[in-house]
């Protein structure tokens, strides 16, 4: 059994860290992918405050395919290129939007999201997946979130 504790009150960076630490705990020599991106998934939610959707997207061939997440149920496939998750997994790159509503193409799966946060899984300069972030604050994810994510994607990049 795995407990894990968040202090809602530590600064940003150490909550980042401690949710690296927990995900490379939970991921420890499992090799399931799903498993691990489920767990994931979960410590995400578990950990980062004010959101209303974390997951994972898959990339398979030139799309995105929905993996495991926490939220309301989300659209299944993107195409490489297509809105926020698209385009992070196209261009390899975090994409953080303030405002959704103003991104070119944005695929609006849960009509209370606002802002994103998508962090591409890349391994051997492959995307893998990307790690997806929705809440329904205008402007909720700065810098230190997406490099809190960045580093959680490194652990994922060896999970799955």
């Amino acid at each position: 059994m795995y407990q894990f504790a968040p202090d809602p009150d530590q600064p940003k960076p150490q909550l980042y860290e401690s949710l690296a630490r927990a995900a490379a705990a939970i991921v420890d020599g499992e090799p399931d992918p799903v498993a691990n991106m489920a767990n994931m998934a979960a410590l995400v939610w578990q950990f980062v405050p004010r959101l209303n959707w974390a997951g994972f997207y898959r990339a398979i061939d030139d799309e995105l395919v929905l993996g495991p997440f926490i939220g309301k149920p989300a659209c299944i496939r993107i195409p490489f290129g297509s809105g926020v998750c698209g385009t992070a997994a196209a261009l390899g790159t975090s994409q953080r939007v303030a405002d959704v509503h103003a991104f070119p193409g944005h695929i609006a799966c849960d009509a209370e999201s606002r802002s994103e946060l998508v962090v591409p899984v890349v391994r051997d300069g492959k995307v893998l997946a990307v790690i997806d972030l929705d809440s329904p604050e205008p402007a909720r994810f700065d810098e230190e979130d997406a490099y809190g994510i960045e580093r959680l994607a490194l652990v994922a990049a060896t999970a799955i």
